[in-house]
């Protein structure tokens, strides 16, 4: 067998502890994975896992432990945001590390395991079935409606009624009416459709979706008295809301993360800006003053 320098068997050390991590948290997720297609995958890839740590210590001759705070990091995140986000988070990280085996090309074992954790990618992509996601597209309509919608109408109240119990008020109104229509017009479409989805569903997340944006945004006119403070929270809650979708979705759907935030954060700042203006001069013109 070829020998190896102190530094290469400290980092294929490294890769062993990745190994037997990786297994343990494949082996947790199985554990709470419920379709019996997605639970045999991933049972599978943690048996492969266990047998590349066992393959990597004929270079180490070394048993390393696995990582433990990282085994709960990601079933905990597998349980909060779903078993696909925390697999695809964690293939993320797992991406990374077949760079670093390139480095060791020249040995067939390691170049072996390399080519499998290739293997395992495309079999997770395949074996992806969770129910949420097929409505992605439901949720980003709710989403993207309450925030490009909510945002300038708040944006446009704040200078109309000069009143933060008011605006409040009034963007409730206006929030929920909305989100009631998005599900329906949601319900409606997904039944005139041939897919899968089912349309009562369809409706539920998109309305779901739509109520809660309308919460977060709503929320700083009903805590503060300072109007101006609660539309730069309110408007800052939105640019918060649509980062944390859109990395969501950039796992998820391995897509860039960057374009479709930065599209998204300048449509709803816009309108916002939009409506401020016309707030302004509506107020000046109809002379109404709340």
């Amino acid at each position: 067998m070829l020998e190896l320098d102190a530094k290469s068997v400290k980092k294929i050390c490294y890769f062993q502890r990745n190994e037997i991590t990786e297994s343990l948290v494949y082996q947790k997720l199985a554990g709470i994975e419920k379709d019996p297609e997605n639970k045999a995958v991933l049972k599978r890839i943690a048996a492969d896992e266990a047998r590349h740590y066992e393959l990597l210590k004929q270079f180490t001759h070394q048993s390393p432990a696995p990582i433990r705070w990282k085994v709960l990091y990601f079933y905990t995140i597998a349980r909060i945001f779903g078993v696909t986000f925390g697999i695809k988070l964690m293939e993320n990280g797992e991406n990374a590390a077949q760079k670093k085996y390139s480095e060791f090309d020249n040995l067939p074992v390691i170049k072996q395991i390399a080519q499998e954790e290739d293997n395992h990618e495309q079999a997770l992509i395949e074996m992806l079935k969770e129910e949420k996601l097929s409505y992605m597209g439901s949720i980003v309509l709710g989403l993207n409606d309450a925030l490009v919608e909510l945002t300038g109408a708040l944006a446009g109240f704040t200078l109309a009624l000069h009143d933060t119990t008011l605006v409040a008020l009034t963007g409730s109104i206006t929030g929920i009416a909305a989100a009631l229509s998005m599900a329906s017009s949601e319900y409606l479409s997904t039944r005139m459709e041939d897919g899968d989805k089912h349309a009562l569903k369809a409706a539920l997340y998109t309305g779901l979706a739509y109520l809660l944006t309308v919460v977060v945004l709503i929320l700083p006119f009903l805590l503060l008295d300072n109007l101006f403070l609660s539309l730069g929270i309110t408007l800052l809650s939105g640019v918060v809301i649509i980062a944390a979708f859109n990395y969501y979705y950039s796992v998820v759907k391995g897509v860039k993360f960057k374009q479709r935030f930065l599209e998204m954060a300048f449509l709803s700042l816009s309108v916002a800006a939009i409506s401020f203006g016309i707030g302004y001069v509506l107020k000046l013109f109809i002379g109404v003053d709340v």
